[in-house]
Formats: C-alpha cells, sequence, structure tokens
C-alpha cells in the first residue's frame, strides 16, 4: 500500500492558516484534518476533559449552557505557562487520535492543520511541513480584530507560541501570506501543479 502523502499546515495563531488550508482543499480537492476541531471536540459539553479543566479551575470556567468560556480559559492560560502545558496535556493525546481515526477516509494528498506543529509529535505524523507567514505587524493587527484583544493580550498569546522565524526556519516550504494572496496561491500552484 502507498504511503499517504501529508502536508502539514501550521504558522503562528492569526497568520491565516484556516484561510489558506480551505484555500487549497477546495482548489486541489483535498481533505483537510484540522487540529483546532479536534482540539473543540475535546473540550465539548459532557467530555472528561471539559470535566478535568472544570475540576481543575472551577465552574465559573463553564458558560450557562455548560460549554467552555474559551475566552476566560484564554485569560488563564496564556498568562501562565503552566496552565497552559497542563491543559495541553490534556488535549493533545485527543486531537492526535481523532487525527488517526479520520486518516483511513482522507484524500491523498492530504492537509493537517496543526497550530503546534513542530511543537507536538504531529510533526512525525508528515511528510512536509508548510508555514504560513505574514509580517509580525499584521499578524499582531489581525489578532486584535479577530479575538477582539487589546494589543497586551494579543502579544501575549503570540509569545506564548513558537517564533514565527523558527517555525519558518523548519518549513519545507514558507507561505507569504502578508496581504498578496497571489503569491502564496502561486506558491502552492508550483508545489502541487
Amino acid at each position: 500500500m502507498a504511503t499517504r502523502h501529508t502536508i502539514g499546515l501550521t504558522g503562528g495563531i492569526a497568520t491565516g492558516k484556516t484561510t489558506i488550508a480551505k484555500a487549497i482543499a477546495d482548489r486541489y480537492g483535498l481533505t483537510i484534518l484540522d487540529a483546532d476541531l479536534y482540539a473543540r471536540e475535546a473540550v465539548a459539553i459532557g467530555s472528561p476533559i471539559l470535566a478535568a479543566i472544570a475540576d481543575r479551575y472551577g465552574l465559573d470556567l463553564l458558560c450557562n449552557d455548560g460549554s467552555l468560556n474559551r475566552p476566560r480559559l484564554g485569560q488563564i492560560i496564556f498568562a501562565n505557562t503552566a496552565d497552559r502545558l497542563w491543559l495541553e496535556a490534556q488535549i493533545h493525546p485527543f486531537v492526535h487520535q481523532r487525527f488517526l481515526q479520520d486518516l483511513p477516509s482522507a484524500s491523498n494528498p492530504l492537509i493537517y492543520v496543526v497550530p503546534l506543529l513542530f511543537e507536538t509529535d504531529a510533526i512525525a505524523l508528515v511528510q512536509e511541513a508548510w508555514v504560513v507567514w505574514c509580517s509580525p505587524e499584521e499578524q499582531l493587527a489581525r489578532l486584535m480584530q479577530r479575538d477582539d484583544l487589546d494589543h497586551n493580550a494579543a502579544q501575549q498569546r503570540i509569545a506564548a507560541q513558537m517564533p514565527l522565524k523558527i517555525k519558518c526556519d523548519r518549513a519545507d516550504l514558507v507561505l507569504d501570506n502578508s496581504g498578496n494572496r497571489d503569491r502564496w496561491r502561486e506558491q502552492v500552484r508550483d508545489r502541487l501543479g
């Protein structure tokens, strides 16, 4: 049986990973497996991971409907590395398992969108690492607008991640998403045909 070719798509927060993955999947008919969607599933109402989060931080971390208050949790985990690492230890094994479950039905090649591709064992699951890049100023502005964050809160979230430059240095392909969409589309076209 031929080995499935998996492209790991990563980048910094608010660099455009999801938008680019969708555009590539639509254009080339590829399946997207998205670690962020699996992570949301991990903390769904009634899940053991959500119960563990509520046990650790209290019921005030839940919304009235029993779902996770994600903005409140973000304030906690981006302010404290130990809390962020604890949460990642709860969620990453679930995400890994869900990826392996969905893999058999995915296209070949496929795109695995993983914000923490290099920071986790996910790098072992892919044959190529593509990093979505934009300028630090654009990243900050996009994050502030998207998540309605002030400058300090946005900087805190960016600083909690591996520096984008290090991800770019480790990438097989760096997709330039710094405004001109034609550039990254051309880069993908050169790679995928």
